[in-house]
């Protein structure tokens, strides 16, 4: 993607948290020689050669996977918060903007067999039950309710390059404390992230 320069963001560590706390992503590549999109969790794990990867898995009924020949170049999109920025509250007069962040990353797909994919949806299941009351594991569940693994599809993605765009005001560091507190008053998610990414950002640099 396009990422002006001082909008990129070359912090391996915090990337790769980045996408980890914000997996679903979206799994793109050619079907029938058009671009094709899935909506998915993507995890950030490694491979037994300890290279980072992602792991996911589709349904057999999407023609996506159908198109997964070895070695194919895929491209991951994950989204983070973003928010509208008006301009009425830089000191200056200038255009309005949007800020946000998103990570792009290719790599080449490799399918998995059956006793991987169950690693892996072992691992994503664990990950999200932690934060409930009464986590389910797949280790309880029965062989009839199971049998539904055999209707997806699970992939390696090996990572060839990542490029991570953070969109904070970057040039207008004298308005920062007033466009953080503008957006937190915004009763939306994507402005309190963004309010939080500036401020951390600035934490960084002081």
């Amino acid at each position: 993607m396009y990422i002006p320069q001082h909008y990129i963001n070359e912090n391996l560590k915090e990337v790769k948290e980045f996408i980890i706390n914000n997996s679903f992503g979206i799994l793109i590549n050619y079907v029938g020689g058009k671009p094709w999109a899935t909506h998915i969790p993507l995890e950030l794990d490694k491979d037994r050669n300890g290279n980072d990867i992602l792991v996911g898995h589709i349904a057999k009924a999407n023609p996506q996977w159908k198109y997964f020949v070895e070695d194919t170049e895929v491209l991951c999109i994950f989204n983070g918060p973003h928010t509208y920025v008006s301009s009425s509250w830089y000191a200056e007069e200038e255009v309005p903007t949007w800020n946000y962040i998103a990570v792009h990353i290719y790599g080449k797909l490799k399918i998995q067999d059956e006793q991987a994919l169950m690693a892996s949806l072992h691992k994503l299941v664990d990950k999200y039950e932690r934060q409930s009351e009464k986590p389910i594991s797949l280790n309880n569940l029965s062989k009839n309710t199971l049998r539904q693994v055999k209707g997806v599809i699970g992939f390696e993605i090996h990572i060839k390059e990542i490029q991570a765009a953070y969109k904070l005001s970057q040039g207008r560091e004298h308005d920062h404390p007033k466009i953080i507190k503008e957006l937190e008053k915004r009763n939306t998610g994507g402005g309190h992230g963004i309010a939080e990414a500036m401020k951390k950002s600035k934490s960084k640099k002081n």
